[in-house]
């Protein structure tokens, strides 16, 4: 078991693949605590340094929404972070164990989205919004987000292309502009997609899209349409299947713009849920008011460009075929090759880049030894089997080319 100085551990509740979360108890006063820590006796800095980000944030948001930290402890060569214990479960053990009704589901939405209203206030993106983070006790009826790791307090954030394996957050709520491959940087929307990916769930008993391979899951995210929900369930009213749908949709411009818009439908359900035992349907979004100024992220003017650069790929995928974009600097010719994530991503294919860069003009080929330099980096991510087939791959290649040359 578990033992921390000060602290009495009482049983682990929760192991992700990262942490550990324990119930304990602070011996000097008897105060119920939650200890989190790291699984790994020798972790990252990168790993150090998201934990203390995630206690710097919960312990400064002083809101009813957030399970606040009380402090950060060393623990051998890792931290242990001390949050508040209100004696609440995670929204997937109240689901795992029997299916909400309509009004419980609309109660917890509406609670859900009222603290993540609070969070986007605080100028704060969550980024893994799912029913494992959000905490719930029936008796007090508190609900509170947690675990803060990957949150941003950044307006707007630029996703590399990684790895599918790579990526942070939890790729089955994750939103299309998160997984890096939709020419789209993200902001707060993004919470609203993972929100919208939680309450499909929590009103079907399903994910949206079930699949265990990590590829086709990100595709599934940026370009296949999930079946509603009320086509899963018919017991589910059109106009609560319509916002789930709306929160879902993957251009960040087509969701909602604000959580207190998402709140005032949802409450207009349980309204009409209470004053009539049934939801009809009203027109969504008439609230949905927001508060920060965005800029669509489309690309205009460039349709001739892309289709251009989409026949090409089509054509690459049969055959080798090299294409050159030429033009001054900052005129948009990363944006326009970048559109290309989408169908690189439904063909299984990789994305590499490198860039000429004024300060390194005496390093011969520095763009292309920097694009096959991040190549080797996905390919590392990828399983044991699919390295495997690499290296067979690869040595054939060598031993052909071996050959030609001793002819």
């Amino acid at each position: 078991m578990f033992v921390l100085p000060g602290y009495q551990t009482l049983r682990q509740i929760y192991e992700s693949a990262n942490s550990l979360v324990y119930r304990a108890i602070r011996t000097p006063e008897g105060q119920l605590v939650i200890l989190k820590l790291l699984k790994q006796d020798y972790p990252t800095p990168e790993e150090l340094v998201r934990y203390r980000q995630e206690y710097e944030i919960t312990h400064k948001l002083r809101i009813e929404g957030v399970c606040r930290s009380l402090s950060l402890e060393k623990y051998q060569n890792t931290f242990v972070i001390v949050f508040e214990d209100f004696g609440g479960d995670s929204l997937k053990s109240c689901m795992n164990n029997r299916q909400l009704n309509l009004e419980e589901f609309l109660q917890l939405a509406i609670a859900t989205t009222a603290s993540l209203a609070q969070v986007h206030t605080a100028n704060i993106i969550h980024k893994d919004i799912n029913p494992s983070n959000i905490v719930y006790n029936p008796d007090t009826k508190q609900l509170k987000i947690i675990d803060f790791g990957i949150s941003t307090v950044l307006s707007r954030e630029n996703q590399a292309l990684k790895n599918p394996n790579a990526l942070e957050g939890t790729l089955a709520y994750m939103s299309p502009e998160q997984t890096g491959r939709m020419n789209r940087s993200l902001d707060y929307r993004t919470d609203f997609y993972s929100l919208g990916v939680t309450f499909y769930e929590m009103l079907t008993n399903k994910l949206p899209f079930e699949t265990t391979d990590a590829l086709e899951l990100v595709h599934s995210h940026i370009a296949k349409p999930p079946l509603p929900p009320f086509e899963v369930n018919p017991q589910i009213p059109q106009v609560v299947s319509d916002i789930v749908m709306k929160l879902m949709a993957k251009n960040a411009e087509e969701r909602y713009q604000s959580a207190f818009g998402i709140k005032a439908d949802l409450e207009e359900c349980l309204n009409q849920l209470h004053r009539t035992g049934r939801i009809s349907d009203f027109p969504l979004a008439g609230q949905d008011i927001s508060d920060k100024f965005q800029i669509p992220q489309k690309l205009y003017g460039r349709e001739r460009e892309i289709g251009t650069l989409l026949r090409a790929f089509e054509r690459a995928s049969d055959r080798s075929e090299i294409m050159l974009i030429a033009g001054y600097s900052g005129i948009g010719k990363s944006a326009l090759v970048q559109e290309l994530y989408k169908p690189i991503t439904e063909k299984r294919g990789y994305f590499i880049s490198g860039k000429f860069d004024q300060y390194q003009r005496d390093i011969p080929y520095s763009a292309i030894v920097s694009a096959f330099r991040e190549l080797v980096k996905q390919l590392l991510m990828e399983s044991e089997a699919q390295l495997q087939e690499w290296r067979k791959n690869y040595w054939q290649l060598w031993e052909s080319m071996d050959k030609s040359l001793l002819m």
